[in-house]
């Protein structure tokens, strides 16, 4: 039996939403992304993450109906950009989240990866998240818990991966 080759990471992540032109907007001004596309005869909006090589994020219009799946993506940042996150979500007047769903001014650390997350929602509620893996060993008992609360465990710093 052959070996798969082996995956180099997620390409492409898509969500359904109300308004297209809305999410459109959101996903352009207030998180950065590179609009790439917009196919009108279908209901569906690309954009670029990162670079075209690196991964896309399609929007698909579906209607407003009652029935909605909310959804989760994270998008990978530096450890500055999580960092700086909630104060430019709280400029364009996005509610940064903590894990649990509740508004935090500071991103939280998810103590078993370790990674830096700051969390808020996209106008269908969708689960949005920037992430930064961290360099520091895990530690499970920390749980989920605001990143000043890391720094007092680990006094040196965060590190961020490459």
């Amino acid at each position: 039996m052959t070996t798969m080759p082996a995956i180099l990471g997620l390409y492409e992540a898509h969500l359904t939403v109300a308004n297209l032109e809305r999410s459109i907007e959101f996903y352009r001004d207030i998180v950065g992304l590179e609009f790439a596309k917009l196919i009108p005869e279908r209901g569906i909006a690309f954009f670029w993450i990162d670079d075209k090589k690196t991964g896309m994020l399609g929007l698909w219009y579906a209607g407003s109906g009652p029935l909605r799946i909310r959804l989760h993506i994270a998008l990978r940042m530096s450890l500055d950009g999580v960092l700086a996150s909630a104060a430019h979500l709280s400029a364009a007047g996005v509610t940064p989240l903590d894990f649990y769903g509740n508004p935090s001014s500071e991103p939280v650390v998810i103590g078993w990866m370790p990674a830096v997350s700051q969390y808020f929602a996209d106008p269908d509620g969708h689960s949005i998240e920037f992430i930064c893996v961290l360099d520091e060993a895990p530690d499970d008992n920390f749980g989920m818990q605001p990143y000043s609360k890391w720094l007092e465990r680990h006094p040196g710093g965060a590190t961020a991966r490459a």
